[in-house]
């Protein structure tokens, strides 16, 4: 089987039973707009109950995976029915991507940051490059993260390491990331000849049987993720009201330190 779907903002493209999602915003560093979300969320249900698909693999097209969500967006968004909006989309997202039964992968070059990295830790593997960068740095702009991340991170790193990395913000390098087991494989040469040997030993598996195993546990943990998605929310519509979170925007397009004061 093999298909290509094109958009605007999303390519799909189908072969040997493999998946490739690839965000396409190259020019914003696949910066995540309503456009992008929307359309991965709809690509991702489109392949859900295909047969002939076993494994997913994200990847963005360019220099990057993800930068995060889109500025722009966040800008425009000052409604807060607009902005509610705008999070029921990424939650909806995160639990289509994380409930998918399918074997998922998030392949990384470049830049996996903010909702970005939120996205990443949504599926079952993470390979990155060598050069590629990972932050999750919602701090940096007053915010928390969202996504799903506090849910992600704690499973990961437990309660107090989730909160001292989501309160540093810093730019991790890849092997970093892997030591604290936030991904799972640093690319040896190539991004492109680690994801394909990951791809052709999982198709040489019993794969019906991972992929039963990823439900159990997908099952058993949605209500807590969307309850996590949920807070999510709350607490960010919070922080957007914030004045060092305006500080933080503003610091952001003026390229300059930001000058938190704690309200």
């Amino acid at each position: 089987m093999s298909i290509q779907f094109v958009t605007d903002k999303v390519n799909l493209t189908v072969f040997n039973r493999v998946a490739t999602v690839e965000l396409n915003r190259p020019e914003a560093l696949n910066a995540m707009d309503m456009d992008v979300i929307k359309g991965l969320t709809c690509t991702l249900k489109e392949i859900t109950d295909s047969d002939d698909i076993d494994i997913v693999v994200l990847t963005g097209k360019g220099r990057a995976f993800s930068a995060g969500g889109d500025i722009k967006t966040m800008l425009s968004n000052t409604d807060e029915k607009e902005f509610f909006l705008v999070m029921d989309c990424i939650s909806e997202l995160i639990i289509t991507l994380y409930s998918i039964p399918k074997l998922t992968i998030s392949a990384i070059s470049g830049a996996a940051a903010g909702l970005g990295f939120s996205l990443a830790l949504a599926t079952d593997y993470i390979i990155a490059d060598k050069a590629s960068k990972l932050a999750m740095n919602f701090i940096g702009i007053g915010l928390i993260p969202d996504g799903g991340s506090h849910f992600f991170l704690e499973q990961k790193l437990g309660e107090t390491k989730a909160k001292q990395l989501i309160w540093d913000g810093k730019i991790m390098a890849p092997d970093e990331a892997l030591k604290l087991g936030l991904i799972q494989e640093v690319a040896e040469s190539d991004l492109q000849t680690a994801l394909d040997a990951r791809i052709s030993d999982w198709l040489k598996r019993p794969i019906q049987a991972m992929i039963k195993t990823k439900k159990i546990l997908a099952e058993k943990n949605r209500p807590q993720l969307l309850k996590i998605l949920e807070l999510e929310k709350q607490g960010q519509q919070k922080m957007r009201e914030t004045r060092d979170h305006k500080e933080g925007i503003n610091a952001f397009i003026e390229k300059r330190p930001a000058n938190f004061i704690g309200k």
